[in-house]
């Protein structure tokens, strides 16, 4: 990342940032800094983009990208994946509970040593808790994440200027 000191007589505006998240960086586009801006952030036809219209207010302009279809597939593709994961961890973490209470003698029957399946059923749902969340973090990253960047670079250049006099 290039810094640029005060002293040398230039000001914030020319420090590259390269945080994708970042507000300061608005004028790189999907790629980094060698792509335009407002490539596909006008409506120009690329699949699924928030449309442009006039709008007036922040609010109608959230409005409109929560309707866009680009903004519903993002959300599809969240639920698609947290619900049925959830679903599945839920499950499993109350056949832990279940077999605890209903089937001591089998939560206590040993498997090697002093550890029963009790313990390795209860390490087995850490492991899980750490599976899920590397599942998670890798199908956001796969699936959901470009979308919702190029989602809100739409939808920063779409308020840009609204709420100023």
């Amino acid at each position: 990342m290039e810094q640029v000191d005060k002293q040398e007589g230039l000001d914030a505006s020319a420090t590259r940032v390269d945080d994708p998240w970042s507000d300061a960086d608005l004028g790189h586009g999907a790629f980094g800094p060698g792509e335009p801006a407002a490539a596909g952030a006008s409506g120009d036809g690329r699949p699924g983009a928030v449309p442009r219209q006039r709008v007036h207010s922040a609010a109608e302009i959230y409005l409109e990208v929560q309707r866009s279809p680009a903004f519903q597939e993002v959300r599809s593709r969240y639920r698609r994946f947290v619900f049925p994961a959830a679903l599945a961890f839920l499950l499993w973490y109350l056949a832990y509970v279940v077999a605890a209470t209903a089937a001591p003698g089998l939560m206590a029957r040993p498997v090697a040593g002093a550890v029963n399946v009790a313990m390795v059923a209860g390490l087995g749902q850490f492991l899980t808790t750490f599976l899920l969340t590397w599942a998670y973090a890798r199908h956001a990253r796969l699936r959901r994440d470009h979308a919702a960047l190029e989602l809100r670079w739409d939808t920063q250049e779409m308020t840009r200027g609204v709420g100023r006099s």
